[in-house]
């Protein structure tokens, strides 16, 4: 059974910046993917970044150049460092892992941009 838990949301100004951590109750190497997705008030959950086991990225466009998505296997802990937010970032984060055919799910962390 693997727990994902997600920390580092709160409230910032436009233009700020936060770093979500998604910590993992086990070793991540056997994570083929994990990533963020958002759901803001009445939206759909969309995918926000990702990272594949051997390193390479996705990120969606509209956030390429603000949000950056990283791991550190020996922490076990994958990050979203967020720059430049927008009132439109306004949302709760939920950290996923993809392993053995399961998806399994943070329980989410709200970040809210407003002056």
């Amino acid at each position: 059974q693997v727990q994902l838990v997600e920390s580092g949301g709160g409230l910032v100004q436009p233009g700020g910046s936060l770093r979500l951590s998604c910590r993992s109750s086990g070793s991540i190497f056997s994570m083929i993917s994990m990533g963020w997705y958002r759901q803001a008030p009445g939206k759909e959950r969309e995918l926000v970044a990702a990272i594949a086991s051997g390193g390479s990225t996705y990120y969606a466009d509209s956030v390429k150049g603000r949000l950056t998505i990283s791991r550190d296997n020996a922490k076990i802990t994958v990050y979203l460092q967020m720059d430049s937010l927008k009132p439109e970032d306004t949302a709760v984060y939920y950290c996923y892992g993809d392993r053995g055919g399961l998806r399994y799910w943070g329980q989410g962390t709200q970040v809210t941009v407003s002056s």
